[in-house]
């Protein structure tokens, strides 16, 4: 016997899916005019603007109010611009410039290059406090380690966004940035009490809130003293007692992708965890990238079977599905949007970058770009100063744990060598590499992760960028004097 049709419904317009390819397959239409409340898209979502504009047309003919989400944060975690790298700097170069006003402004760019393609909620600003170098998921995605500097920015990010008709999504609440684990593998614990994430974590968050921010992404991430054994996603005293009664927000509650491991591990899979995150007080769920219809109708079935077995209300799932709703019907064109400001993103990434030490005689050096892996939040991204090279100017790859450094010098014979990496301080074999590299050759260090404390001692210099974006490229390039 199949769903009840109006519980079925209901279920579906708490569900955030996805598909597959540039178009839209008819499931993920006609999924649409069932109920189910929208669709995120990831790169393999986009090819070109022409094409994205045709996909969100596609998903709006099966429903005028559908939720087209996009994680598009700018900087290192881009699906628009994913085949070649962001045109703008990310959350820590915006941070490193400590200019609010240019932070509203480039999240108002990124708004208006989403609108003009019919992208409605945007899952962005990171608003976490990085406040662990060693951190291997947020980094470069947050305003930076000082919680007034990131609450600052936070608010200055989601007026710029949501000056355009473009939802912001503050994100990951209560705070991922202490973490050293990522929690797309595994459950990350932050044991410590409620009142450092209030001191450390939460003011951005509730600088976002005060800003009028449409929605927040929950983190799975555990905090024992608050969660128990379960990540944030499922706790009611962190979704309902501390973001909805202690900091007052009243928009929508979006969970973090219910693939994860951070969740699977501790639910079992999507549809126990959309139960235990609309129990919890969450609204639209995310069930993550790897969406078919048959997933989508097993965790809509597995909230219909909650209401009948008692582990969730009507009520609670008919506020859910409320406030997604209202946060559809309350996106959309502006009268006057922000006009585009050309070459924005470059500006900002020229002034993010920062150098300790002498670029003195640089000259014509061999760049060496050390392998990085990427997270998967970042996915495939190109990065690097390559496209932003002459030709003259030759590159080679590295890896840090593999690489001889006499063979590279000897490769790089009378030239300088410029080191490209992300990450380095925690890159297995990096700083070794860098050390016996400068202790008989000039070296210039180029970081286009998080900077961290670490320096190495014989560099003549010492490059961070705050980000590896299509822009911090081009940007660093400048700096060395080496642009094409």
């Amino acid at each position: 016997m199949g769903l009840d049709p109006g519980l079925r419904r209901l279920a579906l317009g708490t569900l955030l899916a996805a598909h597959p390819g540039p178009v839209p397959p008819d499931w993920a239409v006609d999924l649409l005019a069932d109920g189910l409340a929208g669709h995120t898209l990831f790169g393999t979502n986009v090819h070109d603007p022409a094409q994205v504009a045709a996909c969100t047309a596609a998903l709006r003919a099966g429903r005028p109010d559908v939720i087209v989400a996009i994680d598009e944060e700018g900087g290192d975690v881009t699906r628009l611009a994913h085949a070649t790298g962001s045109p703008y700097p990310g959350n820590a170069a915006l941070g490193a410039v400590d200019d609010p006003d240019l932070t509203r402004q480039v999240y108002a760019s990124i708004g208006a290059d989403l609108a003009a393609l019919g992208v409605t909620l945007d899952l962005a600003p990171t608003v976490d406090v990085n406040t662990a170098d060693e951190n291997p998921v947020i980094g470069t995605r947050s305003f930076g380690a000082d919680p007034k500097r990131v609450a600052v920015h936070s608010a200055a990010a989601v007026t710029g966004l949501q000056s355009t008709g473009v939802a912001a999504c503050a994100k990951h609440f209560p705070g991922h940035g202490a973490t050293v684990a990522d929690s797309h593998h595994e459950l990350p614990t932050v044991d410590v009490p409620p009142a450092v994430l209030r001191e450390r974590d939460l003011p951005p968050f509730a600088a976002a809130v005060d800003a009028g921010v449409r929605a927040v992404m929950t983190a799975h991430i555990r905090v024992p003293a608050l969660t128990g054994d379960g990540p944030a996603t499922f706790s009611r005293a962190v979704l309902h007692d501390m973001l909805r009664v202690e900091y007052g927000f009243t928009g929508a509650i979006v969970t973090d992708a219910l693939e994860m491991k951070g969740a699977v591990l501790v639910a079992g899979g999507a549809g126990p965890g959309a139960v235990r995150a609309l129990a919890a007080g969450a609204d639209l769920l995310c069930i993550g990238a790897r969406v078919d219809a048959d997933l989508v109708e097993r965790v809509a079935a597995e909230i219909v079977a909650a209401l009948g077995d008692g582990r969730l209300t009507r009520s609670r799932v008919e506020e859910a599905a409320g406030r997604v709703a209202a946060l559809a019907a309350g996106v959309g064109p502006v009268d006057a949007p922000p006009p585009p400001v050309e070459g924005l993103g470059y500006a900002a990434a020229l002034r993010a970058v920062r150098v300790e030490g002498d670029l003195g005689g640089i000259g014509t050096p061999l760049v060496v770009q050390v392998h990085a892996t990427s997270t998967i939040a970042e996915g495939r991204v190109p990065w690097g100063l390559g496209p932003h090279l002459p030709p003259e100017v030759e590159q080679v790859s590295a890896v840090a744990g593999e690489t001889d450094a006499a063979e590279l010098r000897r490769l790089a014979g009378v030239r300088p060598l410029v080191l490209v990496g992300r990450h380095l301080h925690r890159l297995p074999g990096a700083r070794d590499l860098v050390d016996a590299l400068a202790a008989a050759h000039p070296v210039t260090v180029v970081e286009m992760g998080w900077p961290g404390t670490w320096r190495p001692s014989a560099a003549r210099a010492f490059v961070a960028t705050y980000g590896a974006s299509y822009a911090n490229g081009r940007a660093a390039a400048r700096t060395l004097g080496l642009a094409a």
